[in-house]
């Protein structure tokens, strides 16, 4: 895989902030970040009913979380305080589709801990 310059993806620990994929990786990769955009994609939510839907995360990590993607341009905070996704944040919600799709297909043919269990 080549960038748009053709030069070769480092694979290092460059810093993010000059490599846009390791940024989203970084920003995305962090807990509870993809559960509060899958949470926010059928549509808009207030705080109460996000932070209901999303278990076992507490009500200053979710705060923190909301407030990290609002930055990043994913979400919006409405006049009304309910959150949405942005532009941008539906766009990372249809590109992250096809691993969605996959993961639905891997979790079928796994063999995890859990199912060993069972």
């Amino acid at each position: 895989m080549r960038s748009a310059s053709g030069a070769k993806p480092s694979r290092g620990r460059a810093d993010p902030a000059h490599e846009p994929m390791l940024a989203t990786m970084e920003l995305i990769g962090q807990r509870w970040m993809l559960r509060v955009l899958w949470e926010l994609e059928p549509g808009c939510l207030g705080f109460l009913e996000l932070r209901r839907r999303m278990g076992n995360c507490s009500s200053s990590m979710l705060s923190t979380r909301l407030q990290h993607l609002q930055i990043a341009g994913l979400i919006t905070k409405n006049p009304d305080k309910t959150y949405e996704l942005t532009a941008a944040g539906t766009e990372l919600g249809a590109a992250m589709q096809s691993v969605w799709e996959w993961s639905r297909r891997w979790s079928e043919t796994v063999t995890t801990p859990e199912h060993d269990a069972e």
